[in-house]
């Protein structure tokens, strides 16, 4: 209902966010029931959902950036390798397929291209330079939360795989940050589109 609020250009943008939020929602069901089932850690089930939302999260700042103007597809594919860096040598690392020192590793160098993209590289410059002022708030904040709020799921992975400790309390620890994480940052995500999308029709 709310893509009849906006226009034309923000609402394949609104209608991704409501997707994310959507595919969370039907994998936390899964992830509840393997926890309430089996006790432990449901890893695959949330590898699937983050390989489906996070991807689609970068995709969001790529649309962002294409309702300003004509924008580079390497944008595009420059966030979809960070992201699949990071995913992939996380996932690795949590399932024991490399050490998990390693995995944790290859993971942050993911994370670290996509904030170096999003600051430094052509997206950052595109935003700062030809975006509307609503345009570069949305945008702004949208980087500071995958620079603070994304910062959630490595301290999840530092406690549940490289502190020492009990394990049970490790997956506890590990399963409580990384649920935190993909509220807060999901949520907060869906709302800045939609506000930006809103805020950006009705002052046309």
């Amino acid at each position: 209902l709310e893509t009849q609020r906006v226009s034309a250009k923000w609402k394949t943008s609104l209608t991704v966010s409501g997707l994310v939020t959507l595919v969370a929602a039907v994998h936390y069901f899964y992830m509840r029931d393997v926890w309430v089932e089996t006790g432990d850690t449901p890893t695959v089930y949330r590898y699937i959902d983050w390989l489906i939302t996070v991807p689609l999260l970068m995709v969001e700042f790529y649309l962002i950036l294409r309702a300003i103007g004509e924008v580079s597809g390497g944008i595009f594919w420059r966030l979809m390798i960070g992201t699949l860096i990071m995913l992939v040598g996380g996932y690795a690392g949590e399932v024991g397929y490399i050490n998990e020192w390693l995995g944790f590793i290859i993971g942050m160098a993911g994370w670290a291209y996509i904030l170096y993209e999003v600051f430094a590289g052509e997206a950052g410059k595109m935003s700062a330079d030809q975006a509307p002022e609503s345009v570069k708030s949305a945008f702004s904040t949208m980087r500071w939360i995958v620079t603070i709020g994304w910062a959630i799921y490595p301290l999840g992975y530092f406690y549940g795989y490289l502190a020492s400790g009990d394990p049970a309390s490790a997956a506890n620890s590990l399963n409580v940050i990384y649920n935190l994480a993909d509220v807060l940052n999901k949520i907060a995500f869906g709302v800045i589109i939609w506000n930006v999308a809103v805020t950006e029709s009705e002052a046309k």
